[in-house]
């Protein structure tokens, strides 16, 4: 029998006689009442009807006939009321012996002792291990066994450059004196750093895995509780049990959550969380490289890291995880079909996969494998068809259809011409742009329609022409409603902000605005960090404030007409994209090429005033 159901035996057990003891207890003492003798002795004289009566020395119990009232007395029990007894024919029995005392002791001391039994085990269960709510001081690391799954590099894909910075740890956790014979040192600590899904925790995995050496692992947030002290605690004891087992790998997952800046203090001076931080910096001075201990922690808010935290000594190495190339993508998607055992027909191309997928992580791509198997499996295919990888990704990107939602003829027309505005300005703006992926009238999330379009290629930098033509599809939707409908709705209200956010980062934060030159102004539109700052710092003048407006509206405005003169000039195929949209619900790339004609004759910069345009 495995102990957890020793356990869950020994508690049953327990709780059943406690609750037997407690009924037992509650029935011998609760219903019995003990009466003056001088009472017994009037109701036998009045003719009282007793039943069960035992004498037994100077110790009368009984109980009364009417309501089976139980009762004891005490006292002197003469021949004169035996003969009244006798008399009034009351049934009654003489015990010389006296009774033992120690059924009355243990009824009355068991439940005592079985709630000190009780309480001796309930305190051995919470001491039992690392993780029972009584070892507050011990730290919740897991430590990767001999039945979990090793993973190596060939397990991570997508991210050659990281996986070379740190195959350094696993030679010298392999051949220390390689290293240490020249005077070298290996870092103390490596921080991980990226966007989130990108394989942090899983390329630390595969560090411990290429080593062959021990793993803990732990979250930030298992360090911190309600209880002062016990996050350094913790921190003691993680290292502790690293020392240990070293060479060993420490890996602590979204260090941030215990690793924050030290600042505004808005929770005292002391607070619990400074506390765990301050004695995880100690333990990481504690210990030097030749110990063979390699603390790796996973962040994706590095800017909110202490700077104590991230100097040489500690954290020497920083690794950034970046999301992954067209080739990363490609051998990600390899990785995770060959370990899930996919079967694919032979129309999957993994390459044209990952040309379709910019901008996913290691995540994504693993949700695409497993979402697109699974709409296999609900058709009972043999295996998963590129559509399956596309009704996946569309799934993902635009979230799930929304069938069942019943819309009007009146809201499915509005939306029609809506969506065919994003996409008649999509791809007929002049300049550079990101090609149409799917234009859809079928509810998917929180949106009745939308236009999804995909970077045919990786896309580090947006130049201003991108910007600006990005703000003119965004505006397309409304402008398509004013034209046809003469009206305006509330459908517009996310595209209204997109289009301003770009506006007002292009003149605040990329120095886009003539007037205002490349200048940045006033701080990155994000949360405060209170562990850092406790209100926003305005370093703008009013006058500086007023042209920031002005010059957004301008951009705005300018993106406005752009889009509104495409439309006016094509207003019939704008009606021929929105009927087939009411049509067909769903039109892709081709759909759209045949519907919608290219530009001719490249426009000016629609940047400048008085631009002009010319379609065929």
């Amino acid at each position: 029998m495995k102990q957890s159901h020793k356990t869950i035996l020994v508690w049953v057990i327990l709780i059943t006689l406690f609750v037997m003891l407690f009924k037992m207890y509650n029935t011998s003492e609760e219903t019995v009442q003990e009466i003056k003798f001088s009472t017994f002795v009037r109701d036998v004289e009045n003719g009282v009807r007793f039943e069960d009566v035992k004498i037994v020395g100077n110790r009368v119990k009984g109980k009364y006939q009417d309501g089976a009232r139980k009762f004891k007395t005490y006292g002197l029990v003469s021949p004169e009321l035996l003969e009244k007894m006798d008399q009034e024919q009351v049934e009654y029995a003489i015990d010389k012996e006296e009774e033992s005392m120690w059924p009355s002791l243990l009824i009355s001391w068991l439940p005592m002792l079985l709630l000190f039994v009780l309480f001796f085990v309930f305190l051995r269960q919470l001491q039992g291990g690392a993780g029972k709510a009584m070892s507050f001081g011990k730290a919740r690391a897991r430590l990767n066994g001999e039945g979990d799954k090793k993973v190596t590099f060939d397990d991570v894909a997508g991210v050659e450059e990281a996986k070379e910075e740190v195959s350094e740890i696993v030679d010298f956790l392999k051949d220390p004196r390689k290293f240490t014979r020249l005077g070298g040192e290996i870092p103390r600590g490596v921080l991980l750093v990226g966007s989130p899904g990108t394989g942090k925790t899983l390329l630390a995995r595969a560090i411990a895995g290429e080593a062959g050496v021990p793993f803990y692992s732990i979250s930030g947030s298992d360090f911190v509780e309600m209880f002062v002290g016990v996050g350094a605690s913790r921190v003691r004891d993680l290292f502790e049990q690293g020392r240990k087992s070293a060479p060993c790998i420490i890996f602590i997952d979204e260090i941030d959550a215990v690793g924050r800046h030290r600042g505004a203090g808005l929770g005292g001076g002391h607070d619990e969380r400074e506390q765990t931080l301050n004695q995880l910096l100690v333990e990481m001075d504690g210990f030097d490289g030749k110990e063979g201990i390699i603390l790796i922690a996973a962040t994706n808010r590095p800017d909110v890291l202490d700077p104590a935290l991230l100097r040489p000594g500690r954290f020497d190495r920083r690794v950034v995880v970046n999301l992954p190339d067209v080739r990363g993508r490609e051998a990600i998607l390899q990785v995770h079909v060959t370990n899930r055992g996919v079967p694919l027909n032979d129309d999957v191309k993994l390459q044209i996969l990952a040309k379709g997928t910019p901008g996913f992580s290691g995540a994504d791509l693993a949700n695409l494998v497993n979402e697109a198997a699974l709409i296999a499996a609900r058709t009972s295919q043999d295996n998963v068809t590129h559509d399956n990888f596309e009704m996946a990704k569309d799934k993902i990107l635009m979230g799930a259809e929304r069938r069942s939602m019943v819309i009007n003829d009146k809201e499915k027309k509005i939306t029609a011409y809506h969506e065919a505005g994003h996409a008649v300005v999509a791809m007929l703006v002049p300049g550079e742009k990101d090609p149409i992926h799917k234009a859809t009238i079928i509810p998917r999330g929180q949106a009745l329609g939308l236009v999804m379009r995909l970077p045919e290629e990786d896309r580090h930098n947006m130049s201003r022409e991108f910007l600006f033509n990005l703000m003119a599809v965004s505006l397309g939707g409304r402008i398509s409603e004013e034209l046809t409908f003469n009206m305006q709705t509330s459908g517009a209200s996310s595209d209204l902000e997109t289009c301003t956010k770009i506006a007002r980062k292009m003149v605040c934060e990329w120095g886009m605005s003539d007037k205002l030159g490349p200048l940045t102004y006033g701080a990155r539109e994000e949360e405060i960090f209170l562990g850092r700052e406790v209100t926003v710092h305005r370093d703008i003048s009013e006058e500086t404030a007023k042209t920031i407006d002005s010059e957004v509206y301008v951009l705005v405005s300018r993106a406005f007409d752009l889009a509104k003169e495409i439309l006016t000039t094509h207003i019939d195929v704008l009606e021929r994209v929105a009927q087939m949209l009411i049509e067909k619900e769903t039109l892709n790339r081709e759909d759209l090429e045949k519907l919608i004609p290219a530009p001719t004759v490249p426009a000016p910069s629609p940047t400048d005033p008085g631009f002009s345009l010319s379609f065929s």
